[in-house]
């Protein structure tokens, strides 16, 4: 990651909580702690933020609690091209009449521009995603009950829903922090118990995560590969982590973005 972007994904993040620690950065911007200290100690420099023990606090610390991971802001302008290209072939396997669930996330929240003719039952935890079908398509919207987190864009309860719990989808479509021979990883706990409520109530469950994802490491484990039914990404995945799909049985999509027609190769 560049320097002025990673200084923009610190300033964001720093904005989203009362104090980052250092490793958490390291681990939002997959940079060394050497690299993040000097950002740091640059940024409390120009009065960006506070440099403080351990990690950094914003200069006008925010009063609701945050959760971990890149702000939706952040994301949404990283691997644009790819995110875009997976999001529709990702769109390509729902089916008028089908109940899907799309969480919250930014590659998923591209699957929208190409659901506005559908006619689904569509739930999400997103609240990007409900308004914009709710503004540009005939689709039923159905949302869960909690807080809204701005920064990520997702409604969230620690106490589950009634609605979710009852709602069964032919397909739940879902973004990851990163993917690797554990599975799917996100970053933070709620994160992590609201997905799980969700992925109970999917037939298949698809993965959209661009190739970075594959590089891409937390501490939560969401999920096993044996859950996953297909994962859809872009043509930089690497060949160890289209073997390590293969041995698992995980069907792989590959969007390619080289093309006006983003054209879709699908491997068994």
């Amino acid at each position: 990651m560049h320097e002025t972007e990673r200084h923009r994904v610190i300033i964001a993040t720093v904005q989203t909580r009362p104090v980052v620690t250092v490793a958490e950065l390291c681990e939002i911007t997959g940079s060394s702690e050497a690299t993040i200290r000097r950002d740091i100690a640059a940024l409390h420099v120009r009065g960006e933020l506070r440099r403080v023990r351990g990690g950094a606090e914003a200069v006008n610390p925010p009063e609701q609690s945050a959760l971990m991971g890149r702000p939706f802001s952040v994301n949404e302008t990283l691997n644009i091209a790819q995110k875009r290209a997976i999001a529709r072939s990702a769109a390509e396997l729902c089916r008028d009449g089908e109940p899907i669930i799309i969480n919250g996330g930014t590659t998923t929240y591209q699957m929208v521009h190409h659901l506005t003719a559908r006619r689904m039952s569509v739930f999400t935890n997103s609240f990007a995603i409900a308004e914009y079908l709710i503004h540009n398509s005939r689709n039923s919207v159905i949302i869960p009950g909690g807080t809204v987190y701005r920064e990520q864009n997702v409604i969230l309860s620690p106490f589950g829903g009634v609605v979710a719990s009852h709602f069964y989808a032919k397909r739940m479509f879902i973004g990851c922090q990163g993917i690797g021979q554990l599975g799917l990883m996100e970053a933070d706990p709620m994160i992590v118990q609201s997905e799980l409520g969700l992925i109970g109530q999917a037939e298949e469950l698809i993965v959209l995560a661009d190739s970075s994802k594959f590089s891409g490491r937390s501490s939560l484990i969401l999920c096993g590969l044996d859950r996953i039914t297909a994962v859809i990404t872009d043509s930089g995945i690497r060949d160890e982590d289209r073997q390590m799909l293969e041995t698992a049985g995980v069907r792989l999509i590959v969007a390619e973005t080289n093309g006006l027609s983003d054209r879709q190769a699908t491997v068994a």
